[in-house]
């Protein structure tokens, strides 16, 4: 399960590190870096869509997940960043609770003013350190559906970009 924040989700394009950013001509750069944001997202989303739950992926019920995978390139150009985003139709941003998971077992709160403890209160924060000792999860991790659209369309996004980087030197 590809399920840490890892440099497996990032691409290198190697090539071009010697040269210096301003000789390039950035509407191309940026323009190429669209493309590939492009179809990077485009490829998360059917990952997503297609895998119905299966495959370590999560289910896409609402559409939610699917519309809040957006790209965008950074201000210098030379940057793409494709990743879920907090839309307005979701209450929390639970892609983060979908990719590390939820343990069961919460910690028990503090008691408020005024209040007793009681016989319940405590087995029910003997049954919540119960739950957390036994590593359960309320929700269990996802696999990573952008790492694993990146990996997919690695030799396309670098035939994309060699081929930007090559139009914007001439």
């Amino acid at each position: 399960m590809a399920n840490s924040a890892s440099i497996e989700s990032y691409l290198h394009f190697e090539g071009y590190d010697s040269l210096p950013r301003d000789i390039f001509d950035k509407k191309k750069i940026r323009a190429g870096m669209r493309k590939a944001g492009r179809l990077v997202m485009q490829r998360a989303q059917m990952n997503l869509a297609l895998a119905r739950g299966a495959e370590g992926y999560p289910v896409n019920r609402t559409g939610a997940t699917l519309e809040s995978v957006s790209f965008r390139v950074s201000k210098s150009g030379f940057l793409v960043r494709v990743a879920p985003k907090k839309t307005s139709a979701m209450k929390e941003y639970y892609p983060a609770y979908l990719f590390y998971g939820v343990k069961r077992g919460a910690r028990l709160s503090r008691l408020k003013a005024g209040e007793k403890h009681t016989g319940k209160r405590r087995r029910e924060g003997i049954r919540l350190r119960e739950a957390r000792r036994n590593n359960d999860w309320l929700i269990a991790p996802r696999d990573n559906y952008m790492a694993d659209a990146l990996q997919d369309s690695n030799s396309e996004v670098q035939a994309i970009l060699s081929e930007a980087f090559a139009a914007a030197l001439s």
